[in-house]
């Protein structure tokens, strides 16, 4: 069986919505409906929109005024639709103008139907890379996309799936066989690419017809005449070439461009009338009507972008231009017909040309435009071998020699005359305003927020786990404001940060996501929250609990109806009992320690504890440390070996804290809801027989007799050089014991024999073979609910935005692939398709609280007394190395060494001072903050990658002897003379 392939989850944090509709980057593609003068655009920001126009396209106007007084705007908005996650690359109309084909990076092509009262597009396609370019013939069921890929695909509008997939390497086995642009015949189907080679292909059996070598950079564009006898295609090589299909080969090279060309335009069957446009932003129009060889036709600089135009479109008396503004401008078309008043050489020249011979009857859209003359400087050369218009001697001079001989292609002029190119417009007649998206971004160092820069140049601070914009700098540079938010501290990577869209979209990955934390006193709560000393809350938990609160909910419905069908044959068995009692009654027997035996098995998986009913009081009970539910060994260090060692308890396997209860004690819910063992459970464990591991580890154990001992019994772990090998033992441990409930829950999966689905439903069906399996065992016990999701102590309520997207993605060969999308407040409506997309990791951590099991990191340290001002709490061999957790807290080294060299009595005052109020730590001669983790101190303070060395001292609000106490042979923490470490003591947990 395949190995499935990883999948990963995404949320998008709204925009403010400055405008209503637009897009937030650079636009990619256009395309006109004529008959409903509707505009569509497809944008960076992975948007596609529909605009009314308000115009005619249709007729001609006469329009002799247009270029001095400046119309009115014309053009709403219509609708819009996120229909990609990346890029939209190109779009199409089909099908009679009734859908719209869309191409995006995200590597799905999909299709709109906004008339027939689609919402969202549909998907039809989907490619292994990027997907670049889509075409379609005017009247057809398919539409044609190529790609990154080197594929060129022809799928069906209807959904019917893929009719033809085309290899575009062929035999040739190219590296550059992208398809960057298509166009599509009625029989005949143009591509190009990186190759700078036009391919010739048969879209009904997939066949190569021919390839046109001509081209010596990428092509750009490609058009194609309504016959199929004739392509047009635009390159980076800054020409435009005209390709006889039937001669194979190369007619008319056209270089009016003096820059990559981008983007062809034209509706004219026969290409007499094309558009143009080049990175350097200049459009262009061609008419060739009427000549007998191409280049003697008319060019015209029409207009100028700031930016590059990667796409025009015309229709009636208007072009559109798409650049990498979030806005789109409208200019006036330029007459170019017969009746175009051209200076008088150029009139002359003209005159004496093939253009004055009989000329074909316009109808299209270029004519009847207006009667201004077009200036001298607006008419551009179509080639270096054209006649018309003639070269200037000077650029400057107002009256043009004619007549003067044309440069030859391979020939280098000695002082080159650059022409002034002045367009005709200089500014659009109307401009479809975009809205403000991100560009840029910076992470901060909490991993929390982020600062991002707007195309408006505006600066705005977010919180990832909040999901808005908690602060705004106004037109700064990004560099500027972040030494203003930042803050010293180093939070493991737990999510990656994409703004390629226009919008803030965050990127959860399984193999990371749960390895962020923060402490929960950092946090600003609406609402307070009792949380535990030093608990630790983890942020990918925290959000994903919150972004399907919906689904939870949705969930927990649908578990209790399910438990309510079985508890109808429980009560019914229960009421048929009743009515017959039994003649004799059996007195079951208690266990040793004196507890009812559970109903429920062992090997059950549950998230809060345990086989009481669930409440949220007692789940935050249990999930809280509480006195007298268990006892355990405490496992603490000797004075001869002050280095403690994990304790015996399954539960508490990874993550471990190694100073104090405080830390362990922030983990201890979220252990209890990873691990299939329950508390309870683990407090009857304590009675069965050890592992040889186990025993060993329970049999080497010590612990101090002084009340710090018992403070930091639990999992507090220091490895030294001397007691290495009781480390390592301690690390393999947790393996033994937490492979058992992996084992139960197989076998008890074997003994149903009942196929799990590897995906978030079958984490839903473990919930029901359990139910079933209690059924089993204890026919007369109602059924519990086993959907226990993260409690407020552990993922505090959060309101995120409604408009907050939520993204499920698969991996694949060419980038990710949506397999979901949706919002905060569908995913509840959207249940039973994130039951079957969704990962079963997801569902895990939705619905039963259990995050993947990971090794805690650690950072290593040296603790010196400052200057011998205080006893040192070096073993006898003079080892002082020591490792820890990388979230412990400065104060808390303080209270281990406090507990070293100022032990305190049985129960200290209420007054007494503790161990941070009179220590100092020094990491660099630099004090350190009693809330900095070892791994932000490592990171900021310390800066390498050896041993971090420390130095504690006093600051003089208490007096501590400069001698170490002297242990007697009495004290139960002294190693006997063997080396053989004593029974520890039995402390609870507190």
């Amino acid at each position: 069986m395949a190995k499935k392939a990883r999948q990963r989850i995404s949320y998008v944090l709204e925009l403010d919505h400055s405008s209503s509709g637009g897009h937030r980057l650079g636009v990619n593609g256009l395309a006109v409906d004529r008959d409903n003068a509707i505009l569509y655009s497809g944008g960076r920001d992975g948007v596609i929109c529909a605009w009314d126009l308000n115009l005619d396209l249709k007729t001609h106007s006469d329009r002799e005024s247009a270029r001095d007084v400046k119309p009115q705007p014309t053009t709403k908005f219509r609708a819009s639709t996120q229909a990609h996650t990346h890029w939209v690359n190109d779009i199409a109309l089909a099908a009679n103008n009734t859908a719209l084909v869309s191409a995006s990076s995200d590597l799905t092509v999909k299709v709109w139907r906004p008339e027939h009262g689609d919402t969202e597009p549909h998907t039809i396609g989907q490619h292994a890379d990027y997907v670049k370019c889509v075409a379609t013939p005017a009247s057809a069921d398919w539409v044609a996309s190529g790609g990154l890929d080197r594929k060129i695909y022809l799928w069906d509008l209807n959904g019917k799936g893929k009719s033809l997939e085309i290899d575009v390497r062929g035999d040739d086995v190219s590296e550059k066989a992208s398809v960057y642009a298509m166009s599509v015949g009625r029989n005949i189907l143009a591509s190009g690419g990186p190759e700078s080679i036009v391919r010739l292909w048969d879209p009904k059996s997939g066949k190569r017809i021919t390839k046109l070598v001509g081209h010596t950079d990428n092509i750009r564009a490609i058009l194609m005449n309504e016959v199929g006898d004739t392509v047009m295609t635009a390159s980076s090589d800054q020409t435009v070439k005209v390709w006889s299909v039937t001669a194979g080969r190369c007619m008319y090279t056209l270089t009016m461009h003096n820059d990559s060309v981008w983007s062809l335009f034209s509706e004219d069957p026969e290409l007499d009338v094309f558009y143009s446009s080049d990175r350097s932003g200049l459009i262009v129009k061609t008419d060739v009507r009427g000549t007998i060889e191409m280049d003697e036709g008319l060019s015209v600089a029409v207009a100028q972008e700031h930016d590059g135009v990667s796409k025009v479109v015309a229709c009636g008396d208007y072009i559109w231009t798409a650049t990498s503004s979030s806005s789109i401008n409208r200019w006036t078309n330029v007459e170019t017909g017969p009746n175009v008043q051209l200076p008088e050489p150029f009139g002359r020249l003209r005159a004496g040309s093939s253009f004055s011979r009989s000329r074909k009857s316009s109808t299209t859209s270029a004519d009847g435009l207006g009667k201004k003359e077009i200036p001298a400087k607006s008419i551009l050369r179509m080639s270096n071998t054209a006649a018309f218009p003639p070269e200037l001697t000077d650029s400057s001079e107002s009256n043009l020699t004619l007549g003067l001989p044309s440069r030859k292609g391979s020939e280098l002029l000695v002082d080159p005359i650059v022409p002034i190119i002045e367009p005709i417009h200089h500014l659009p007649e109307e401009t479809i305003e975009g809205q403000n998206g991100l560009v840029k971004h910076k992470l901060l160092n909490d991993r929390r927020r982020v600062l991002t820069l707007d195309t408006a140049g505006d600066v705005l601070l977010w919180d990832l786990i909040r999901c808005e914009v908690i602060r705004r700098f106004g037109k700064k540079h990004l560099e500027d404001v972040e030494p203003e938010v930042n803050t010293l501290e180093a939070v493991a990577p737990w999510c990656s940060i994409d703004t390629s869209s226009g919008n803030l979209t965050v990127v959860l990955e399984p193999f990371n996501c749960f390895d962020a934390e923060m402490y929960a006193d950092e946090l600003i709560l609406a609402e307070p929250v009792d949380f535990r000393e030093d608990q630790r809350i983890n942020l990918g938990r925290w959000i994903l609990r919150y972004l399907f609160a919906k689904l939870i909910d949705e969930e927990i419905k649908r578990d209790e109806a399910h438990r309510q069908k079985l508890n109808e044959g429980v009560e019914k068995r229960l009421a048929v009992r009743r009515l017959n009692p039994p003649t004799s009654i059996t007195i079951p027997a208690s266990n040793v320690q004196g507890w009812q035996a559970s109903d429920s098995p062992v090997t059950t998986p549950r998230a809060n504890g345990a086989n009481y009913p669930m409440t949220p009081g007692l789940a935050i009970g249990i999930a809280t440390p509480a006195p007298n539910l268990l006892a355990v060994s405490e496992n603490t260090a000797t004075p001869t070996s002050p280095l403690d060692k994990p304790s015996a308890q399954p539960i508490r396997s990874s993550g471990e804290d190694y100073f104090s209860s405080g830390i362990s004690s922030a983990d201890a819910p979220a252990k209890a809801a990873t691990t299939p063992a329950a508390v309870d459970q683990t407090a009857a464990k304590e009675e069965t027989p050890k592992s040889p591991v186990e025993a060993k580890d329970k049999d080497v154990a010590k612990s101090p007799s002084t009340p710090f001992g018992k403070k930091f019994r639990m999992g507090m772990s220091f490895g030294t050089k001397k007691l290495g090998r009781s480390a390592s033992t301690s690390i393999e441990k947790p393996t033994v014991t937490e492979e058992k409930p992996e084992e139960n829950k197989s076998e008890s999966s074997s003994n149903h024999e009942k196929e799990i689905d590897d995906n978030f439903r079958g984490v839903i069906q473990k919930i029901h073979n359990e139910y079933e399996k209690q059924l089993l065992d204890s026919p007369d016990n109602l059924i519990e609910t086993r959907i226990t999701p993260a409690l407020p102590i552990d993922a505090p309520v959060l309101k995120l935005p409604s408009g907050t997207k939520v993204i499920i993605q698969e991996e694949t060969s060419g980038g990710s692939a949506n397999l979901y999308r949706g919002t905060v407040l569908t995913v509840g409506a959207d249940a039973d398709i994130i039951e079957e997309k969704a990962p079963t990791w997801l569902g895990e951590v939705l619905l039963t609280n259990t995050i993947p099991q990971k090794e805690p990191v650690k950072v290593s340290f040296v603790l010196h007394p400052w200057k011998d001002s205080l006893p040192s709490i070096a073993t006898t061999d003079g080892n002082n190395r020591l490792n820890a957790n990388r979230m412990l807290r400065v104060k808390k080294i303080l209270a281990y060494v406090a507990e070293r060299i100022d032990p305190q009595a049985e129960e200290p005052e209420p007054e007494a001072l503790k161990p941070e109020e009179y220590l100092e730590l020094y990491c660099n001669d630099q004090l350190l903050p009693n809330t900095m983790s070892l791994a932000t101190l490592r990171a900021h303070i310390w800066k390498g990658s050896s041993d971090v060395v420390l130095y504690y001292k006093a600051n003089g609000r208490k007096e501590i002897p400069k001698e170490l106490p002297q242990p007697t042979l009495d004290d139960p923490v002294v190693s006997d003379p063997g080396g053989q470490p004593a029974p520890p003591p039995i402390a609870t947990v507190g």
